[in-house]
């Protein structure tokens, strides 16, 4: 049985508004529970929501940056539930006229360029937030309305996802989009992006659906992938042994490794959507559209292509230096500095991106600013230090934040070059390794660099490589 997952995902982007959707209260994350709240945001009786402009602005540049159709009217809904965490009994957001719809997104793949779809893109308000804890009374569970009323679009995709690898590829894509446009910070750690994905099977090369199951709580890329990886093999297995899939919504639970069954799936029906009342239908005049135009930014894929032209740059650098804008301004502030384009390339994904890694810091937080590092690498093309040498100034100027010239003349780390003292050290190293002289003359040649590397250790990785090399040779005779 050939059997294909159809996947689409459902992500829900926190906008970076000052104030809520409805009403003036505070965004900020990381308030004390309850603080962040009003009348409004809590549904009490006889209050008016007043839709922020700054959340349309956001989105508009969201729906224009992925392609998509503006609706020239829209219509917010009320879309009603019953959670402890959803004060007013219901969401407002949209249903049957949403903002912007029919756009996509480009994602680079192992097999070529794919074009994801997008169904459409909404607003509406969060909800509040359920806190669990187990007390020396027993199971406790609080509500938290800080986050209820926070500005989301929601960005549906279309069903045109084929693996957990596209998921991933997909959504990271996405939120590179809406970092650069500022207008989410992207931290699914925080839920400011989180996503659901609907996952079906059906015999490959059908053009039906089969029967979806949506999975919930995943707060990781590395998440989305696991989730999707065991949703995909589960549904196979059942329909394999000749079960059938239930429509539902299953949780993934990342300490099993599985997803487990939540409740069944709801339907639009069962929201009983309906006009909110309390808000007059969204119209944008073409001229906005053109305003909000007139301030996109560059996005990824054109700063990806722009990187490869003019900085000549390999397709997969020019790739990874431009997923992270601040990463992306970091590398052009030192190319400015330091006109070796491949060079400061290996450095920022090499050395800095571990760096960062290791210490758990964005590149915004970097201690090595750009100056620091393409002066370091001037010292370099000057002599004055070795590659490797560079290295451990480069650690040095993390730790302490002094100049590479400042470290270099404090440690007394200045290369030597001076071509009789490096012969002496090699004549030292042949003398000791009389062995390794007579196969390297036997052939193999592999032990240059056995001798390049005794002669490096022995003047404590000063002597210039490039001079080691030429007297090494010349003293072997080969």
């Amino acid at each position: 049985m050939q059997l294909e997952a159809v996947i689409g995902l459902e992500v829900h982007a926190q906008l970076l508004t000052d104030s809520k959707i409805f009403c003036g209260c505070s965004t900020r994350f990381g308030a004390e529970p309850n603080h962040n709240t009003c009348p409004v945001c809590l549904g009490m009786p006889g209050v008016l929501p007043v839709l922020n402009k700054k959340v349309v602005d956001y989105a508009l540049r969201t729906a224009l940056a992925t392609n998509c159709q503006i609706a020239p009217y829209s219509i917010f809904a009320r879309k009603n539930y019953f959670y402890p965490d959803l004060p007013k009994g219901y969401q407002i957001s949209q249903y049957e006229k949403p903002l912007a719809e029919k756009g996509w997104v480009d994602i680079e793949v192992e097999e070529g360029e794919r074009r994801i779809g997008i169904t459409r893109i909404h607003l509406e308000e969060d909800a509040g937030k359920l806190i669990h804890e187990e007390g020396a009374r027993g199971a406790f569970s609080y509500v938290d309305f800080n986050r209820t009323g926070v500005p989301l679009i929601e960005i549906v995709s279309e069903p045109d996802i084929r693996s957990p690898e596209e998921a991933s590829e997909y959504l990271r894509s996405l939120r590179d989009i809406l970092r650069y446009l500022e207008v989410c910070d992207g931290n699914m750690e925080e839920g400011s992006f989180r996503c659901d994905a609907n996952v079906s099977i059906r015999q490959r090369g059908e053009k039906g659906m089969g029967v979806k199951a949506e999975v919930k709580n995943m707060n990781s890329f590395r998440f989305v992938q696991r989730a999707l990886e065991y949703e995909i093999s589960r549904q196979k297995g059942v329909l394999e042994e000749g079960g059938k899939i239930i429509q539902e919504t299953r949780l993934w639970e990342e300490s099993r490794g599985v997803t487990i069954s939540m409740r069944g799936k709801e339907e639009a029906h069962d929201y009983r959507y309906f006009p909110e009342p309390d808000l007059i239908p969204l119209k944008i005049d073409p001229s906005w559209i053109e305003r909000i135009k007139e301030t996109l930014p560059e996005l990824p894929g054109e700063r990806k292509e722009r990187f490869i032209r003019e900085y000549q740059l390999p397709p997969d650098d020019a790739g990874l230096l431009t997923g992270n804008k601040a990463l992306a301004d970091y590398y052009e502030k030192c190319v400015k500095l330091y006109n070796k384009t491949k060079i400061v390339s290996n450095w920022i994904m090499g050395e800095v991106s571990a760096k960062l890694k290791s210490k758990e810091l964005e590149i915004e937080q970097c201690p090595v600013t750009p100056e620091m590092l393409t002066g370091m690498l001037k010292l370099v093309d000057k002599g004055t230090i070795s590659g490797k040498i560079a290295k451990d100034v480069f650690n040095q100027i993390w730790e302490s934040g002094k100049s590479a010239e400042e470290i270099v003349e404090e440690k007394g780390l200045v290369q030597v070059s001076d071509a009789a003292e490096i012969e002496q050290i090699v004549d030292k190293v042949l003398a000791d390794n009389p062995a390794e002289i007579e196969q390297y003359r036997a052939g193999k040649d592999k032990l240059l660099g056995f001798f390049v590397g005794q002669v490096m250790k022995a003047s404590e990785g000063k002597a210039n490589p490039r001079i080691v090399n030429e007297i090494v040779r010349k003293k072997l005779g080969r």
